[in-house]
Formats: structure tokens, C-alpha cells, sequence
């Protein structure tokens, strides 16, 4: 994340028009690339992270109110969610600012207090050096575990490229954006390190591993009272809504982003910007609907199977919460080749060692998400004679959504050719 950050904002010193990430790769690559990866983006990867975050808020909000996590109040909330953030951004984007804003300063409260406090206790009560020195479950290979869990948290550590969506509605977004990018990327890293060492200060790695969400509110009530914890919990609560706000901030403007790069007679109504809010109302009811869709594909794919349920799609069930992320970080590699050979005057340092930086970063997740989502439950299914690959038919959707992408883009060129 820090690595492929700070590539970018090498470039978002150069580089400013519409939507960040696809301004720079029309700089770059191409503007037919630069096409492809926001057509992505709006299709893909906003609307299915606004939808998952949406259900992981609910689920944050489920565990505050004592309700089941995978009960019907949940989905129920999280669609409730999803529309109140899209309503929020739709209707007033500088209300939605200041929200996220304002989340993201209430975020910090409750980070902070357990990185200290729970830390402290962790280490009167030896908790914290059990936590770092006992292994919970000696059946799951290192090798297997590792890679799986890279690609689980990137989720975590994901939605910081949305920040370049709006470049164009930054003041002075050449020198801002890519303090943002850097100084954010890195923000993140350490606040959210130290946050997991105080919360092993305050519950048992195992505890945390059933519990999950309630887990983490366990930690809370152990390290504070139960008032305190309770009350932390809430800004928890708070802060994942905020970040659902982030991500519906550049959902909404997905498909706008792609209008705007190519005159395409099919798109140029994603092109509509209401005059009071300045708001791309038609790409935002269209970025409503795709998160709805991924939220509902998210529930028949991942939660069904958590409830010991089949799966509704089959095969074709895959989590929509992690290969999309790791699909990005794929599409970044042309960017920073071309940035390699391209971008002249930067330096040895800006101009070389970040953009390889960013590659080899990028092959990491690439190789860490062929392995977790490939390799390893195709060995585990076929040690019990069947077969099951689910990175496999996830790029049979993706190459189905990349083509109607090409055919939609062809319009623009066979107009072109015609003038």
C-alpha cells in the first residue's frame, strides 16, 4: 500500500484532470488502458467494497445492540446504510466531507486509547507477550497461513486510492494529494499496528479469533469498564460507518469518471452534474445499484457458506471483498512500467527505485492471492477428489465485465474514425 501510495503520488504531481488513478494511466499507458481500469473500478471494485463495508458496519452495529451478526437485522441495516451514505453524497457532497472528516477524527479516539492503555495492561499482565508468543491453531502450515492472511487483510488496508478520485474538486491537488497519499498511507500503518498490539493486551489471540467482531468489544470492556468499553465501542461503530462514506464517496463518481475520459453515446448520460450540488447524479444512482448488486452477491457467496448453507452461485462464488483489491493492484503493473520508461526528469530515486517499488509490491499481492485463493483450495479439494479454484472462475466474471468494457469503449473509436 505505502509503496504503490507513494508511486502515485509521484505522479499526482504531474498528472491532474479528472479521476486520479486514471489520469495518470492515460498519461502513461494510454487513454484506451485508462478506460479499462476506471471502467473496472466503477463496475467492480467500488461497488463491491461499498457493499461489503456496508454489511461490516452493520455487523459492528449488530454486536453494540446484541443482535446476531448473520441474522436478517443485519442485512437489513446494512442496506439501510448503504442508501443513507449514497443520500448523504448524493445530496450534499460538502456535508459528506465534513462527515468523513469528522469520522475519521472520532476514528483516532478509541485507536489511540487501546494502542496506550491496552498495551500498558497487556504488559502488567502478560497477555501481550503470550499473544506474540503462543501459536493458537499448530495444524495450519506457516507458509498457508501467511499468504491467506495477506490477502484478508488487505481489505483492511484498501480504499486509499479513492482519494484520487477527486483530484479535480482538491484545492491545489498537485501539492495536497500527494501529501494525503503519503502521509495518510503511512498513518495508517503505524496507528493500526499499534492498535492490534494494545487489543492483544486486552483478549486472548484465541478469544479474538471466535469472537470477531464481538472480540474486539470484548477487548474493550476487559482493558476499560464495561461503560467505557461500550462507549469506545460506539466510535468503533461510528468510524466504520465513516469509511462506508469514503467509499461511497468514489462509488458515486465511478462511472462519471469513465464518460468523462471518452465520449462514449452509451455513457454520456454519467455525464450529468446537478447544478446545485455539483453532484454526478446519474453515476451515483447507478454506483447505488451496483452496490446493492455486490452486497446481495456478497451475501449468496461468502455469508450463506459462513451459515453452513451452500453457496447460491455455485463455482462461481467467490469472495468479493479480496480479489477485487488484489485485481487493482494488477492493473497498477502497466502504470508503473510505463512510469519507468516514461516519466523523465525524477531522479534516480522518484523515477526508478519507487515505481519498481510499486511493481514488485504489486506482483507480492498478485502472487499472495494466486496462492490463497488457487493453489491452496485446489490441493486441499483434490486431496478429497474434487475441485474447487475459486480465483479461477472470479476471472472468468472479470474477463465477461472487461469485454463489455471493451465493446462499450469501441463505440467511442469507431465514432472517432468516422470523423
Amino acid at each position: 500500500m505505502v509503496c504503490c501510495a507513494y508511486a502515485f503520488s509521484i505522479l499526482a504531481t504531474r498528472h491532474e484532470k479528472v479521476n486520479g488513478v486514471c489520469d495518470y494511466a492515460e498519461a502513461v499507458v494510454g487513454k484506451k488502458y485508462s478506460f479499462m481500469i476506471g471502467w473496472f473500478l466503477a463496475i467492480f471494485y467500488y461497488p463491491s467494497l461499498t457493499g461489503v463495508l456496508a454489511w461490516i458496519s452493520s455487523r459492528y452495529l449488530c454486536v453494540l445492540m446484541g443482535w446476531d451478526v448473520y441474522g436478517p437485522q443485519c442485512m437489513i441495516i446494512a442496506g439501510f446504510l448503504l442508501i443513507a451514505s449514497f443520500a448523504l453524497n448524493a445530496l450534499s457532497p460538502v456535508l459528506s466531507g465534513k462527515f468523513q472528516v469528522s469520522t475519521t477524527a472520532i476514528k483516532l479516539v478509541p485507536l489511540f486509547l487501546m494502542a496506550i492503555v491496552g498495551t500498558i495492561k497487556g504488559l502488567s499482565n502478560g497477555l501481550l507477550v503470550e499473544n506474540f508468543t503462543t501459536v493458537v491453531d499448530e495444524s495450519v502450515s506457516i507458509g498457508d497461513s501467511l499468504f491467506k492472511a495477506i490477502v484478508a487483510t488487505c481489505f483492511a488496508y484498501e480504499g486509499w486510492i479513492i482519494a484520487t478520485s477527486i483530484n479535480s474538486e482538491l484545492k491545489d491537488a498537485k501539492k495536497n494529494l500527494p501529501r494525503a497519499l503519503v502521509i495518510g498511507t503511512i498513518a495508517v500503518v503505524v496507528i493500526y499496528i499499534v492498535y492490534y498490539i494494545g487489543l492483544a493486551g486486552g483478549i486472548s489471540n484465541k478469544e479474538m479469533m471466535e469472537g470477531g467482531e464481538e472480540g474486539a468489544r470484548i477487548a474493550f470492556s476487559s482493558v476499560f469498564n464495561n461503560f467505557a468499553g461500550t462507549f469506545l465501542f460506539v466510535f468503533v461503530v461510528i468510524s466504520c460507518i465513516g469509511t462506508l462514506n469514503g467509499l461511497m464517496l468514489g462509488n458515486t463518481r465511478g462511472l462519471y469518471s469513465c464518460a468523462m475520459h471518452c465520449d462514449i453515446p452509451s455513457l454520456r448520460l454519467f455525464k450529468q452534474v446537478d447544478p446545485v450540488t455539483n453532484m454526478a447524479t446519474n453515476s451515483s444512482i447507478a454506483g447505488l445499484f451496483l452496490s446493492a448488486a455486490w452486497l446481495l452477491y456478497f451475501y449468496g457467496s461468502v455469508i450463506t457458506t459462513i451459515e453452513g448453507n451452500k453457496p447460491w452461485f455455485g463455482s462461481f462464488s467467490f469472495d468479493a471483498s479480496e480479489l477485487p483489491i488484489v485485481t487493482v493492484y494488477a492493473m497498477y503493473l502497466p502504470i508503473f512500467v510505463a512510469m519507468l520508461k516514461k516519466e523523465k526528469g525524477l531522479g534516480f530515486f522518484k523515477g526508478v527505485i519507487a515505481p519498481i517499488a510499486g511493481i514488485l509490491a504489486s506482483l507480492f499481492m498478485v502472487g499472495a492471492a494466486i496462492y490463497a485463493h488457487g493453489i491452496a483450495p485446489y490441493l486441499a479439494a483434490k486431496a478429497n477428489g474434487k475441485f474447487d479454484m475459486p480465483i479461477l472462475f472470479y476471472l472468468i466474471i472479470y474477463a465477461v465485465v472487461m469485454v463489455i468494457g471493451i465493446i462499450v469503449l469501441s463505440t467511442y473509436y469507431r465514432k472517432k474514425a468516422k470523423k
